[in-house]
């Protein structure tokens, strides 16, 4: 098997496996044992950790429009209780305008949600990665498979004509024969 994976690669690549970068030698390794390079990206990693999947989860929510409208849902909910409905119960409300508390809970949040969308960010960046190497690999093989099919083709096409030229020597071989008959034959010059 390793000296046909070695001849594949010297022929589709015209170079020594051993001088091919890994991934081009896992195609090559692929293509001799006809089996098959691409995979399903989509599918969930079981290599994540739980803060992995988590911070994934949390970049998820918090760029959605639930989270948007659930949080715009809650300042106007903290403002209204502070400003309109605690000053007439209690001096002042809990957090009175300009709602510094607020303030403060909103700095700890971004403070604390920003790195871990970053780390999700870091997360897709490194998929996408995954994804454009396993591209890679997909279209190598494509191109060698399709270069092997060329070579097929061009070696058909190429026992044809030269059946086709045996064939033709035979026609003139056997038209030559005849001609040479009919000159020798006289009977067949009157007729």
């Amino acid at each position: 098997m390793d000296d046909a994976v070695r001849r594949l690669a010297e022929r589709l690549l015209k170079t020594g496996f051993e001088e091919l970068p890994e991934r081009e030698q896992r195609v090559i390794r692929r293509i001799a044992r006809r089996t098959v390079v691409s995979r399903d990206l989509s599918l969930p990693s079981e290599r994540a950790t739980l803060g992995e999947r988590l911070a994934d989860r949390v970049a998820a929510f918090g760029g959605s429009w639930t989270f948007i409208l659930g949080f715009l849902a809650l300042l106007l909910l903290w403002m209204a209780l502070n400003s309109l409905l605690l000053p007439l119960v209690a001096a002042g409300g809990f957090d009175a305008y300009p709602y510094i508390f607020l303030n403060l809970m909103l700095s700890m949040l971004a403070a604390l949600q920003a790195p871990v969308i970053m780390m999700s960010q870091n997360r897709q960046a490194q998929k996408d990665r995954e994804a454009a190497a396993h591209d890679y690999e997909v279209n190598l093989k494509a191109e060698l498979e399709i270069m092997g099919l060329h070579e097929k083709l061009d070696h058909l096409r190429q026992d044809q004509l030269t059946q086709m030229l045996v064939r033709q020597e035979e026609q003139i071989r056997l038209l030559t024969r005849l001609l040479a008959e009919r000159q020798q034959d006289p009977s067949e010059r009157s007729r």
